[in-house]
């Protein structure tokens, strides 16, 4: 089966399940020297199927998840924090409604690469198909296998979960 027939069976199987919001950080320009604020502004929807976002055509390898909230003056005890802070707010100037999941930072998979035999993101060559390398340290897992499991997780998830 084609990488691209394998995305397409997902998406038929994923059609009634939930999709997560995509989003792209915009940086305005300075107005009269002075600074405003950026905003994530939304980009389409995607199902999130761990390290990759698959849409109605295009498939991406995930990037950052914000959860969009209103700023509020708050103390920190670490940058990482602060920097988060300020992607929620981003994603809350950006129209999202508070609470909303957003993912940022995402990045295009080239189908057409796979099929020569290329790389592309978390997709891999492997063992005559393609595989998924789930986490930066894990092995290569089936795409068929991946995309089916997680697939089953979206559309019926655990109890408690």
């Amino acid at each position: 089966m084609t990488i691209a027939a394998l995305f397409a069976q997902a998406r038929e199987r994923l059609a009634a399940a939930p999709r997560d919001a995509l989003g792209l950080l915009v940086v305005p320009k300075r107005i009269l020297g002075l600074a405003r604020a950026p905003r994530i502004v939304p980009a389409g929807d995607a199902w999130h199927l761990g390290v990759l976002l698959v849409g109605d055509d295009d498939v991406w390898a995930t990037g950052e998840i914000v959860r969009a909230r209103e700023e509020a003056p708050r103390g920190f005890t670490a940058e990482s924090q602060r920097e988060r802070a300020a992607m929620a707010g981003a994603a809350w100037r950006g129209g999202f409604p508070e609470g909303m999941p957003v993912h940022v930072g995402w990045t295009p998979i080239d189908l057409a690469a796979l099929e020569r035999g290329e790389q592309s993101g978390p997709l891999a060559p492997a063992d005559g198909g393609v595989g998924v390398r789930w986490s930066s340290s894990g092995g290569l897992m089936p795409l068929a296998t991946y995309l089916d499991e997680r697939a089953s997780l979206l559309v019926d998830p655990p109890g408690g979960a």
